[in-house]
């Protein structure tokens, strides 16, 4: 996406600190970087870290050493500061209940009470990958007012039955995705008090100004959930450019269990001072 006078380019790199930064998060950050350098815009460094029992300091540290390392750098982030701080998502939770707040006001959302457990047994296929099953709607009747007195619940967004969702990815070209088939009903505040990662990376974006968001494929059907979220927001929808993922040698994508690939492995096996820019998304490791 060219940046314009009206909307100067605003991209972001947004690592999640449980695990080491591998191969294919850096070929992804260095896809954003390299778009938002060619357009003269921002580059925003935001730290997901609200998934509080995996993220871990010593992470937080070394994707901020390594992704310098790699040859990246960024105009804002938790290094750095800027206009936008505070630029880790666990010190950013009174902006996530202030968006939520307004979900609720405008009746996009309803108590959930069902458990985990529940929504598994009620389905009738398992869910494919790391997708969350289609909610089966259980309690779907229920409006925002009608907040449980005992118990806990989740906040979920009710999506409309066969609506289609389409974009065009600035790297895959048209997608579609159809509400209550490829996905339903989903979690936008948990019972916990901590958001979800659709309603925590919206809530930043909007907040933050991104013009550009740049990710993996893997995300591609979080991105229509997250358009939902913007409309019934009011706010404009960035644009999308989802990376192919980099995958290992027997065809899978890499994950943070493969340390092998880490970029904190390749300093530490002493491959040069300087990293590869020859990385390729069509690349085996």
């Amino acid at each position: 996406m060219l940046s314009s006078p009206n909307k100067p380019y605003v991209g972001r790199i947004a690592p999640s600190p449980t695990g080491y930064l591998h191969l294919g998060h850096a070929q992804t950050f260095r896809i954003a970087h390299q778009r938002a350098r060619a357009a003269g815009g921002r580059l925003v460094f935001r730290m997901e870290d609200l998934d509080e029992p995996r993220c871990r300091p010593e992470f937080a540290a070394a994707a901020i050493e390594d992704l310098k390392w790699f040859g990246l750098d960024w105009d804002e982030g938790p290094d750095i500061g800027g206009p936008h701080a505070p630029y880790l998502q666990s010190q950013r939770l009174s902006c996530y209940r202030t968006f939520l707040d307004r979900l609720i006001r405008a009746d996009l959302v309803y108590p959930c009470t069902c458990s985990r457990k529940e929504i598994q047994a009620s389905v009738s296929a398992p869910n494919e990958g790391d997708e969350e099953p289609v909610y089966p709607g259980n309690c779907r009747h229920r409006s925002a007012k009608d907040v449980p007195t005992t118990g806990r619940f989740n906040w979920r967004f009710r999506v409309r039955d066969s609506e289609t969702i389409p974009f065009v990815d600035g790297n895959l070209g048209p997608q579609s995705f159809t509400a209550g088939k490829d996905f339903g009903d989903f979690v936008v505040w948990r019972h916990d008090g901590i958001p979800s990662y659709q309603l925590a990376v919206v809530t930043d974006d909007i907040l933050m100004g991104i013009t550009e968001v740049v990710r993996g494929a893997d995300l591609l059907l979080s991105t229509a959930r997250q358009l939902l979220l913007y409309q019934g927001l009011g706010s404009t929808a960035p644009e999308f450019y989802h990376c192919e993922l980099v995958r290992d040698s027997q065809g899978l994508r890499l994950a943070k269990r493969h340390e092998s690939h880490s970029l904190r492995t390749l300093r530490r096996r002493g491959n040069g001072t300087e990293p590869s820019n020859e990385l390729n998304p069509e690349d085996n490791f």
